[in-house]
């Protein structure tokens, strides 16, 4: 039916939380149909637009950031902001020439996708967590087709146009049989001791960094290691409490061997990490970013917490009780085993295809 290349424009990004499901649905389309063209529209200055070209896209950025909540001139800006950031996207969209458009959430998908349905592309919303973000509840009357990854959505968005396919998840971590011994000598670890991998996002996150350093003497003494991601903002104050038995990175990019070896996850609640322990089955402790538009991390988590599959310490909380926790879990295997079987519920490592596969039908229709 078509004599030209599938032009596909997708939009959204500011976390890794929006730009990994966007590339992963990429690379689903791409596979179904390798002779599509894709454009990323992302917000200048933020991880899109270096992400994106890293895994091999085009991208262009629009100059949007969120609303901000004090009184201030950036405030008074925002609307010429937004103005200036919608008849950019207008001309993008024109100029492309769209087949489908698809929006992840994030600043620049409003515009983005607010033009597409305006020139009557074909557009679609994916939303990652469990309380709809502002974009899309701003999309949804938009948008021909939403899809979701937690159940009770239809509280956000018209039950006809909703269809739950999970979060899409990085290709590297698909994979579940990784040599477990190459991934301790990896990271200098001990094969005969449990491991606790604590991971808080790419810049990193206070509470749970400042609860490790504080009690990482009372980790070593209770014999285990420790696998720790910092983030950028962290790692200074991390490695000076490493040890033997306490590793320390700024970032790490070897994910799949880290989670391999992993007998429990302390995490922030990001939809993506979420999805992510969950396809591998790891028990997990999620502390909830209080930073967060709606609070939505909380949400993510409570969800989990409902069936059993994962334990939530409040950002308020985790300095005196995380570690203490994380020792009884680790120590404990019905609990452990109790929590691999049903966090299993919230797994879909189908997500990508299914929603490129949704994708196409729209255009077909």
């Amino acid at each position: 039916m078509h004599n030209r290349p599938l032009k596909i424009i997708i939009s959204g990004g500011g976390t890794g939380g929006h730009i990994f499901p966007a590339i992963a649905i990429a690379q689903a389309i791409q596979k179904l149909r390798p002779d599509a063209e894709f454009l990323f529209v992302g917000a200048n200055g933020r991880m899109e637009m270096e992400k994106v070209p890293a895994a091999g896209y085009k991208i262009v950025g629009l100059d949007i950031s969120g609303l901000q909540r004090q009184l201030s001139v950036k405030l008074l800006w925002w609307p010429v902001q937004v103005l200036l950031a919608t008849m950019k996207a207008k001309k993008i969209v024109k100029d492309f020439n769209p087949d489908a458009a698809i929006g992840v959430g994030g600043y620049a998908s409003g515009p983005t996708l607010q033009a597409a349905a305006g020139y009557g592309v074909p557009s679609l919303i994916h939303e990652q967590n469990s309380f709809a973000g502002i974009t899309n509840k701003l999309l949804k009357n938009k948008v021909s087709r939403i899809c979701v990854a937690f159940d009770g959505m239809e509280k956000f968005f018209p039950k006809e146009r909703l269809m739950k396919t999970g979060n899409p998840i990085r290709k590297e971590i698909l994979n579940k049989d990784v040599d477990k011994a190459a991934a301790y000598s990896f990271f200098g670890l001990d094969p005969a001791k449990k491991t606790i991998l604590v991971i808080g996002g790419s810049l990193g996150a206070r509470t749970i960094n400042e609860s490790i350093f504080d009690k990482s003497e009372h980790l070593e003494k209770e014999g285990v290691q420790v696998l720790w991601q910092t983030g950028k903002w962290y790692y200074n104050i991390g490695k000076s409490a490493e040890t033997e038995a306490i590793k320390v990175h700024e970032f790490i990019y070897r994910m799949d061997l880290a989670y391999a070896i992993a007998d429990v996850v302390i995490s922030r609640a990001g939809a993506i990490s979420i999805a992510e322990i969950a396809y591998l089955q790891k028990p997990v402790i999620l502390v909830p970013s209080p930073n967060v538009a709606e609070d939505h991390q909380t949400k993510n988590a409570e969800a989990l917490v409902k069936e059993d599959a994962a334990i939530l310490v409040t950002d308020a909380e985790a300095k005196n009780n995380l570690v203490y926790l994380a020792l009884g879990l680790i120590h404990d295997e019905e609990k452990k085993e109790q929590m691999r079987r049903n966090i299993l519920h919230f797994s879909s490592p189908n997500a990508p295809e299914v929603i490129a596969n949704e994708v196409l039908k729209l255009i077909k229709e």
